[in-house]
């Protein structure tokens, strides 16, 4: 079959051939063709349309969506980069209902998930900094707690937090990293290693009733830094009550206070607190601390499954100092992924 091609007009006036037309150009022309030709391509496919408006519209409001019955609005939050897997279907279903209807209307979802996402798609991680810390929920049934060790340490942290760490792992955990850091502190099933002095070491009350949460100050050649860690109590998504988070919320609320007292301006969290940046519910923690993965980083920085990532619920948050890069740490014997982050330490106002 001869390639199509366009007239086009000459220097002079006249109507001449124009080069054969190139694919996006054929593409354009045949839908222009069936846009005239078929009539019903804009009254089919309402329903497609409705679908993808909806999904749009729950990404752009989502803070408005009620947690009053089953913590449904941090339930979608939690999960909320998902949503954008809805696109490709509805794109494919507004293609076989040929309907350019549904077509732009899933154009929206695009637009929506690139202005809330597409900063983390590209590669922010900068090669400043002066302080690596990094942070593991180390999983209380770890088969191989000193490899779990090993691994973390060989990550270069400066700084490493361990959380869920059982009474009779910690002995373990102890030798295995003893080589690299000389002072730990452990406080009830969270723990810090540092190659730095540690001091003012101290158990957070985050409303449990036993201890999940401690703060000490590291002594960095950089500067002081005041260093929280903290596992916040895990959440259950349940068909009967919803997404179960009511003690993890209580908790937030108390370690945002501890860290709105905190005297020192550098200020570095740690930890697992079983929820996303995006979640409300975190507020009290969130709204006074930056993200290092959502400052710098590449990608989302999923870390829990391991065996397959679907939500950063293990955070690395600072205040006062800046985030300059952030990664993912490869899988141990856990079932979350270890995390790191390089910041710098600001330098002590008079």
């Amino acid at each position: 079959m001869a390639q199509q091609a366009y007239m086009t007009e000459t220097d002079d006036g006249r109507q001449g051939p124009e080069h054969p037309a190139s694919p996006l150009r054929r593409l354009l022309h045949r839908l222009g063709g069936a846009l005239r030709s078929d009539r019903g391509i804009w009254r089919r496919g309402w329903v497609v349309a409705v679908c993808a408006l909806l999904v749009a519209l729950v990404m752009l409001a989502h803070a408005y969506i009620p947690n009053r019955v089953g913590n449904l609005g941090s339930l979608v939050e939690t999960f909320l980069p998902w949503l954008g897997l809805a696109v490709p279907v509805l794109l494919v279903l507004a293609l076989v209902r040929r309907s350019a209807t549904a077509v732009l209307a899933a154009i929206l979802p695009v637009a929506v998930w690139l202005n809330l996402f597409g900063g983390l798609l590209s590669d922010k991680n900068a090669a400043g900094g002066d302080l690596t810390v990094a942070t593991h929920n180390v999983n209380a049934d770890n088969p191989d707690p000193s490899g779990t060790a090993r691994d973390v340490a060989a990550s270069g942290a400066d700084v490493l937090a361990l959380e869920e760490l059982k009474a009779s792992a910690v002995p373990t955990y102890r030798t295995a990293l003893s080589g690299t850091y000389k002072y730990h502190a452990v406080v009830g099933t969270v723990g810090l290693w540092s190659k730095y002095p540690l001091s003012d070491v101290k158990s957070v009350d985050i409303r449990l009733g036993w201890k999940r949460a401690m703060r000490a100050t590291v002594d960095a050649p950089a500067g002081r830094v005041a260093v929280y860690v903290a596992h916040l109590p895990s959440v259950r998504v349940k068909l009967e009550a919803g997404f179960t988070a009511r003690q993890r919320d209580k908790s937030a609320d108390a370690l945002g206070e501890a860290i709105a007292g905190e005297p020192l301006e550098n200020v570095v969290l740690l930890g697992d607190l079983n929820g996303t940046m995006n979640d409300r519910s975190l507020k009290a923690v969130t709204s006074q601390m930056r993200s290092t993965q959502g400052a710098v980083g590449s990608g989302f920085g999923f870390s829990w499954p391991a065996s397959f990532p679907m939500a950063r619920i293990d955070q690395i948050l600072v205040k006062g100092a800046e985030p300059e890069s952030s990664w993912t740490l490869p899988p141990t014997g856990s079932d979350h992924l270890p995390i790191a982050a390089r910041v710098k330490v600001a330098t002590a106002r008079d």
